[in-house]
């Protein structure tokens, strides 16, 4: 008994240091700096290597609370929480977990509001679009600032095809379907995408990328593509480019969700961004509903998507992949207790099932590309994990100096 309680804490530590506190996979020159701490550092040391990781997450956090209390109090903000308390309670988790995740923070809101609260598609679009631009890119300045490493070329590409996609989407794809279409179409692709990923994640120590290997203009085409589809999910979702990258990157070209996470972080701000301005300015028609849904949330998400930044950059990849699994099944779950129609429901198990189909073919797409990559860009999941606790265990040894 005493050799059974002494050896659990230990397996119980050793779960926790790998899966939860893996650490942070930093840009090569920021990771360097890190292991190579000053003996006198100055100020600028402090703040830029020793505590980049808490001042991230303050940056953002003082200047939208800064901006958003004095435009409160002016314009009376508060007057609307009685009446629109849904969202900003909705996005303590929904936020949090689009920082820590692939998926932004409309892929929580645009179920909850189309299928909790009955809201009209286009109303859920347009708040995710909105608060996305504000959570998003809230958590795209902590993993800036703290240096985690995320793939250029995706996010450059990916915003080069997401905005002809959105353009083309919101003019000419989003009038085609139906409000109960929308909510269909939205669950069961992303669903299908849960599915492939859980069944690849199975396979024990499976080799992954830090970035996408052998880059060559094949790949780019494909990305901007990746874009465009995204962006015209975009459209009429409020989110698809986040997901669509995500698959592209983690399935296809094999890159490891701690790579991936943070790239299609800083893609869907900024496609977000783009959106809100264009269906707020050149388009001019958000609701009301949205407009006051989105000036009661804006505290909520500054605060919640910086930090789920931050912890979802110290997560082990297939803690970010059982994320998305949970919220994949949570909307699909959300989306049945509607009760739909018979036939929205053989569309929906249809489109899951040749969902599932695509993914596990760019999945195994992805296994026979491995086969013609160099024997030393592979990193399997092992070393990249004894690579990032190295870098933890002597990050935290700096944590003592001075």
């Amino acid at each position: 008994m005493s050799q059974t309680s002494t050896k659990e804490p230990t397996r119980l530590g050793s779960w926790c240091r790998k899966y939860l506190l893996e650490g942070q996979q930093l840009d090569e020159k920021h990771a360097e700096k890190v292991l190579n701490f000053p003996v006198n550092p100055n100020f600028a040391d402090y703040i830029l290597i020793k505590y980049r990781k808490f001042v991230a997450v303050l940056i953002p956090f003082f200047i939208i609370h800064s901006i958003w209390w004095a435009t409160a109090f002016k314009h009376d903000f508060f007057q609307y929480y009685p009446e629109y308390w849904h969202m900003p309670v909705t996005m303590v988790v929904g936020a949090l977990i689009s920082g820590m995740t692939a998926e932004g923070a409309g892929a929580v809101a645009f179920p909850v509001m189309t299928l909790v609260l009955h809201l009209a598609p286009s109303i859920a679009r347009d708040f995710a679009l909105m608060i996305q631009s504000i959570g998003m890119m809230a958590a795209l300045v902590c993993v800036v600032f703290m240096k985690v490493k995320f793939d250029e070329r995706s996010v450059i590409l990916g915003i080069a095809g997401a905005i002809p996609g959105f353009i083309f989407g919101v003019h000419c794809i989003d009038p085609l379907f139906t409000g109960a279409q929308k909510k269909m179409l939205f669950v069961s692709i992303w669903t299908s995408f849960a599915f492939a990923l859980g069944i690849l994640n199975a396979q024990k120590k499976r080799p992954t990328f830090v970035k996408i290997p052998e880059f060559c203009a094949w790949k780019g085409v494909l990305l901007f593509g990746t874009g465009v589809i995204g962006g015209v999910f975009d459209a009429f979702a409020g989110s698809g480019i986040d997901i669509c990258m995500f698959s592209t990157l983690t399935l296809l070209f094999r890159v490891s969700e701690k790579t991936a996470t943070p790239t299609t972080m800083i893609l869907k701000g900024i496609v977000s961004m783009f959106g809100f301005y264009y269906r707020a300015v050149q388009m001019g028609d958000i609701s009301d509903i949205a407009w006051k849904y989105f000036t009661c949330t804006i505290p909520v998400v500054a605060t919640m998507a910086p930090v789920g930044s931050f912890l979802g950059s110290h997560l082990h990849r297939q803690v970010i992949a059982a994320l998305i699994y949970i919220l994949e099944a949570a909307s699909l779950v959300g989306f049945l207790l509607t009760k739909p129609t018979w036939f929205l429901i053989i569309m929906s198990v249809i489109i899951i099932f040749c969902g599932f189909i695509f993914f596990q073919v760019m999945a195994k797409l992805g296994e026979l590309l491995m086969r013609f990559v160099k024997g030393e860009e592979v990193e399997t999941e092992e070393a990249a994990s004894d690579k990032v606790e190295l870098q933890l265990d002597l990050e935290q040894q700096s944590d003592g100096f001075n």
